[in-house]
């Protein structure tokens, strides 16, 4: 895809600087004082949740106004100017053979570490270097620098590191490199391989209890690389790695954002500029991206849009009341037959159509943009402009959901490091390293998820209509385009806060169960809690029964950390004392995770 070579992106880098200095201020401050309200004992917003809602879409809605004040028309065509970071020593020493070939040593060498650790090392999920390192270090963290600085997944690659190896070992004893199977790539495949694959990865890491599991997850690299080695061998390295490995697409996608782009190659090979662009720079584009690649960024935003729905209230009374339709049942109870778990097919059936309703719910803003601007573009033409728009808001999104997931879970790779497989060993000295859970607050957290969000919401507004003065006839026209994605870009901005809210203000109301004792029923996947505040000189005495095993615990929330000093999993009855080790509001929490409906009675004493 070509970039609109003009000076377009570089007068749009500081005048949307200044923007965004506005945006957020409004965004945070600009609700004026108001009366704190408690969202439950995890953490008190300052403010009241509408009023921050409110205040972002707000702040989205007045960058569009700064926008379009500030670009009234179609900027001048000419030459980018860009830094060619060659210039500087210290980046020309990373692409140093001797630089790149150490890079590809340590990939390799924590590629084979992470599958050995996987088959062969301790079973137990936290004391295994793979699961740490494949879904917080490498996922999330390596999103994080592709995204702010730069894409330098195609320096690290494995797979692509290997198969170039076995290329270049193959020159070496004489032989012509070929593509083994002789294979052209269909041009009407696009990115669809690409697609299948990413959804099969989010399934793995969003639904299936078992993709944390060391032996799993390594089995599943082990599949993954067999399957792309097939597909280098039979299209290309080259070809395989641009349409159909689904982690170089995405992360590629991250980096158009960042200002650090790949270094450029002549025709002849020799070395060329390594560009420093302004942000977001490369996504300001012309050419519409193919269907395949509309599809592809929306999958990327909606599944963590769904990681995000699904620790919500919402999510769980949803699922209640789809297993209370007496017409399910029957379904419901032939899955259990065959050994399937429920809540779980359910999930992948949400995971699905979640893209699905993005996809159409983007498909129609597109047509509406066409008809606002009084285009005869194609609708998928049109949502192929400006799908790159959207990127910004991932980008924002997952800034958002995973940073607390990373500052505190990704400490565990810490000790992990001098054990990678559980084996009690202490290579480096860092195997009795404690995680630090106060690194990070839900006040950070919370205030981090606003700004990330109004400000890459912000961003994908600004390429929004960037984008839309390049591609269309007249300004007006572009402006008047922008109208319909403004309107979603508000919704979107404000439904993103009131999901990554509710892990922090917290769910139903922790008082809707305070009677001492009482006989109720809990319907599949319904749970009931009753709270207390304890101090460490209290003491509650607790019992109940049930007709069918129940997951019950006492716990109490740090931040966004749960401890649980009690739990009895899969009982069907309980009874025992509680005494507090601090001051805290303590929850004790009953659960059905069956198909069925439990009869529950309880009892609780004190404080």
């Amino acid at each position: 895809m070509k970039s609109i070579p003009s000076n377009l992106c570089t007068r749009a880098c500081c005048r949307l600087a200044a923007a965004l200095a506005r945006v957020t201020f409004v965004a945070l401050c600009g609700a004026g004082p108001a009366q704190a309200h408690a969202f439950g004992p995890r953490y008190d917003l300052p403010l009241p949740l509408d009023l921050y809602l409110a205040g972002a879409g707000a702040a989205v809605a007045l960058s569009f106004v700064i926008m379009a004040l500030a670009f009234r028309s179609r900027p001048a065509e000419r030459d980018r100017p860009r830094v060619d970071l060659r210039q500087f020593a210290a980046m020309r020493a990373l692409l140093d053979p001797l630089a790149t070939g150490a890079i590809r040593v340590v990939s390799l060498g924590i590629f084979v570490l992470v599958l050995a650790a996987g088959l062969f090392g301790n079973e137990d999920t936290a004391r295994n270097f793979a699961p740490t390192f494949v879904w917080i270090v490498w996922w999330v963290g390596l999103a994080y620098v592709a995204a702010l600085l730069g894409n330098i997944w195609p320096a690290l690659n494995p797979w692509s590191i290997a198969y170039a190896g076995l290329e270049g070992l193959a020159r070496l004893c004489g032989a012509r490199p070929r593509r083994t199977f002789g294979l052209n790539y269909p041009a009407w495949l696009g990115v669809w391989p690409a697609v299948l694959l990413f959804g099969l990865f989010a399934w793995l890491e969003l639904i299936a209890e078992s993709g944390t599991a060391p032996r799993t997850l390594a089995t599943a690299i082990l599949i993954y690389s067999a399957l792309t080695w097939a597909a280098m061998a039979a299209f290309g390295r080259e070809v395989w790695l641009e349409r159909g490995e689904a982690f170089s697409l995405a992360f590629a996608v991250f980096g158009r954002f960042a200002p650090i782009g790949q270094p450029e190659r002549g025709p002849d090979g020799s070395p060329g500029p390594w560009p420093l662009r302004p942000y977001a720079g490369d996504l300001v584009v012309d050419r519409p991206c193919s269907l395949s690649m509309t599809v592809f960024v929306i999958l990327m935003l909606s599944t963590v849009t769904f990681d995000g729905f699904k620790e919500t209230p919402l999510w769980g009374r949803l699922l209640q009341g789809i297993a209370f339709e007496p017409w399910l049942h029957p379904a419901i109870r032939q899955l259990h037959d065959l050994g399937f778990d429920f809540q779980a097919a359910l999930e992948t059936v949400m995971l699905a159509l979640f893209p699905l309703a993005f996809l159409l719910v983007y498909l129609g803003f597109s047509w509406l943009t066409r008809q606002a601007a009084g285009s005869r573009r194609p609708v998928a033409e049109v949502a192929g402009l400006f799908v790159l728009s959207l990127v910004p808001i991932a980008i924002a999104y997952h800034l958002a959901h995973y940073l607390s997931y990373l500052l505190i879970a990704g400490q565990f790779i810490i000790p992990l490091i001098s054990d990678p497989f559980g084996f009690g060993w202490n290579l480096f000295g860092t195997a009795d390293y404690a995680v630090d859970i106060t690194v990070i607050g839900p006040k950070f957290v919370w205030y981090t998820a606003v700004i990330a969000i109004v400000v890459g919401h912000v961003f994908a507004v600004g390429v929004a209509h960037l984008v839309a003065l390049g591609v269309f006839d007249t300004a007006r026209a572009a402006l008047r385009s922008q109208v319909p994605f403004l309107a979603l870009m508000v919704a979107y901005t404000m439904a993103s806060l009131w999901i990554l809210s509710q892990p922090i203000v917290g769910g139903p109301s922790l008082s809707t169960l305070r009677a001492p004792s009482a006989t109720l029923t809990l319907a599949p996947f319904e749970f009931r809690e009753i709270c207390y505040k304890l101090s460490p000189q209290d003491e509650i005495g607790y019992g109940f029964e049930a007709d069918r095993p129940i997951d019950f615990d006492i716990h109490y929330h740090d931040g966004l950390t749960i401890h649980v000093p009690v739990s009895h999993p899969g009982t069907s009855a309980r009874a025992g004392k509680f005494v507090p080790e601090r001051e805290q509001f303590y929850c004790l929490l009953w659960l059905n995770r069956s198909l069925e409906t439990v009869s529950l009675t309880y009892r609780v004493s004190g404080p």
